[in-house]
């Protein structure tokens, strides 16, 4: 059977560029090897799927960490705002959170696809699940084979997506098909993604989260990133939005280091004048007490190990070359990282088709005329925040309306 337009991916682009494809299409077909659409979108915002970021078209392209410019077309064809006009049309009521995150009033990700669901079904896109394809072209028309069958298309979109949450079906098959035709795969690896660590101190801590703290990673003595945020150690593996943030920038972290500061707010001559002071005050009260008023319960005995404080100790006996290793440990504290976990735990993945050979203009290929991509399949990646999804919406639609 022939068709003007094939999608395949049933994800978030693909839903997108489907629905945007048929406006000017009388046919268009929508592939999902899933037996269900929108399978990964359903985990997004744990649960509670962050549509966008709700800012403007320079701000999401600096929260891009990887090919932002690239996307500047895309965003200006189809940006945040655009995007909750467009959930809010199909009769989705939305919210905006700290950092202008917007998410569906309800908090459920299901609404996100009921309505995308109903959206496609409105415009009269025939949909195939539990479809595994594989894709030729022949004589000006794509050949995807599909269970012993054979469609065409005159165009066809690839939003397969990439290789994160594994667990919802994400292989990289598009990322195959792509390489057919004659293009360049990026190296693929996880991102926003926890971290591993050699371990340490750390490796009797079980989920313990930090608020307001500052780290950087340091690597052969340089500073290769820095942030500020929440984070949480989870035994041997390090998690959270800052080291999140941390996995999409860097593209591997073995030999790199990680320093947490505790107390940002405060120098460390500061913060040593505060333990003065809190020693001074309480100099009969035992050390393990006092500290209970400085931080987490949870490090109180790594920090005595790392300055060498037994934890019986009255806080008027403490030696001065002890408290300043406290407060040195406080503003430094120190995990040696390893490696990414695995796509299985991404949210997302970094690398994909080298966006040297799409037009950003429309998201067809260079190299071979009516190809299009959309979504995480090309090789571009975002911050946490909405920012990625909006990634998804902006190409998918501008693969869409180019179709």
């Amino acid at each position: 059977m022939n068709y003007d337009v094939i999608i395949i991916g049933g994800g978030a682009a693909g839903m997108m560029a489907a629905g945007i494809a048929a406006a000017k299409s009388d046919s268009v077909l929508l592939l999902e090897k899933n037996p269900i659409l929108g399978k990964k979108l359903f985990l997004t915002g744990k649960g509670r799927c962050n549509l966008t970021n709700l800012t403007t078209v320079e701000n999401l392209i600096a929260h891009t960490v990887v090919n932002g410019k690239f996307l500047r077309n895309a965003y200006f064809k189809f940006n945040a705002e655009d995007t909750v006009k467009f959930f809010e049309e199909l009769g989705l009521k939305t919210k905006i959170e700290r950092g202008n995150r917007v998410f569906p009033k309800s908090d459920k990700s299901s609404d996100v696809i009921k309505y995308l669901k109903k959206y496609l079904i409105k415009n009269n896109i025939k949909i195939i699940n539990q479809a595994a394809v594989d894709v030729t072209k022949k004589d000006n028309l794509f050949v995807v084979e599909l269970q012993k069958r054979k469609l065409f298309s005159h165009k066809l979109i690839l939003a397969t997506g990439g290789r994160s949450y594994t667990l919802t079906g994400s292989t990289g098959d598009g990322h195959k098909f792509a390489e057919k035709f004659g293009h360049t795969i990026r190296q693929l690896k996880p991102s926003l993604v926890p971290i591993e660590t050699i371990p340490a101190w750390n490796a009797v801590i079980d989920k313990l989260k930090l608020k307001n703290v500052k780290i950087k990673i340091i690597h052969h003595n340089k500073v290769v990133f820095k942030d500020f945020g929440e984070m949480e150690i989870c035994g041997s593996t390090v998690s959270g939005p800052v080291i999140l943030s941390a996995s999409s920038y860097l593209k591997n972290v073995k030999n790199h280091q990680l320093i947490i500061d505790l107390k940002p707010g405060l120098t460390e001559k500061q913060l040593d004048e505060r333990l003065i002071r809190e020693f001074n005050q309480a100099s009969q009260t035992k050390i393990s007490k006092i500290l209970n008023r400085i931080i987490p319960l949870k490090l109180k005995p790594v920090m005595l190990e790392l300055a060498g404080i037994d934890p019986g100790e009255k806080c008027g006996e403490i030696a001065k070359s002890k408290r300043k290793q406290l407060g040195y440990s406080l503003k430094n504290l120190k995990v040696e990282l390893s490696d990414f976990r695995s796509f299985d735990e991404a949210i997302i993945t970094s690398g994909g088709i080298c966006v040297d050979e799409i037009d950003p203009r429309t998201m067809e290929s260079k190299i071979v005329k009516d190809l299009y991509f959309a979504g995480e399949i090309i090789d571009v990646d975002a911050l946490t925040g909405g920012f990625n999804l909006q990634i998804a919406w902006s190409t998918a639609y501008t693969a869409g309306v180019s179709c």
